[in-house]
């Protein structure tokens, strides 16, 4: 679940490996690639955290980052 928090909209996902939280992190950079809307993220083993936010909006939440984070769920529920 994402949730809206200082100015930021972040989830944390949870995979079996670190194979499959990088396939995951492949996957959401080409998506974030085309649209021109790049998130701040981590990885760890096999959790990977990501954070949106609009840069160009004063780093603020927007519908592009709702976009985006609805996108990445898409992704990961095909991952599953």
């Amino acid at each position: 679940m994402w949730i809206e928090h200082s100015n930021k909209l972040t989830r944390t996902f949870t995979f079996a490996d670190f194979r499959e939280a990088f396939v995951f992190m492949t996957k959401v950079a080409e998506l974030a690639e085309a649209q021109g809307h790049h998130p701040w993220w981590s990885n760890v083993y096999n959790k990977v955290t990501i954070e949106l936010t609009t840069h160009d909006a004063g780093n603020v939440v927007t519908e592009k980052d709702y976009n985006l984070a609805e996108a990445i769920d898409i992704i990961h529920r095909k991952s599953s």
